[in-house]
């Protein structure tokens, strides 16, 4: 169980890099003038959200099989899940935004981005505290 939870935190902290970066691309993205800097941003934005995708539902499968396999239980449990699919939820709609930036349909100013990019920070503070502290 102790190499499946090693696994589980590994690919959490690698997913949250990505969930972390990514936004923080569409701000510089929102702000750029010129087409070649605006089409090094959008693949780069590809490039990492391709990276990141296999790592989020890597951590989402040994997070499942920890639950399931160990028979983990507990209220601080099923707030975390919500998280995590309000996470999930998350990783989509940053591939929404940034197909819409590689096709120039963005609307949203860099200020927006800068907000929407401290979400992935807030929900991971309230997860690591449910996790070690188990309040319920």
């Amino acid at each position: 169980m102790l190499t499946l939870k090693a696994f589980h935190i590994v690919f959490v902290v690698s997913w949250f890099a990505g969930l972390f970066y990514l936004p923080r691309l569409f701000v510089n993205h929102a702000m750029v003038e010129d087409a070649a800097t605006r089409e090094r941003l959008a693949m780069m934005e590809m490039k990492l959200y391709r990276f990141m995708t296999p790592l989020g539902i890597l951590a989402v499968g040994f997070g499942l099989w920890l639950w399931f396999g160990y028979d983990f239980a507990g209220g601080w449990l099923h707030v975390k899940t919500l998280l995590v699919v309000f996470l999930i939820a998350y990783h989509l709609y940053c591939g929404r935004l940034m197909r819409a930036f590689a096709e120039g349909r963005n609307t949203r100013s860099h200020v927006w981005y800068r907000y929407f990019n401290e979400i992935p920070v807030l929900v991971l503070f309230v997860v690591v505290f449910l996790v070690v502290l188990k309040p319920f």
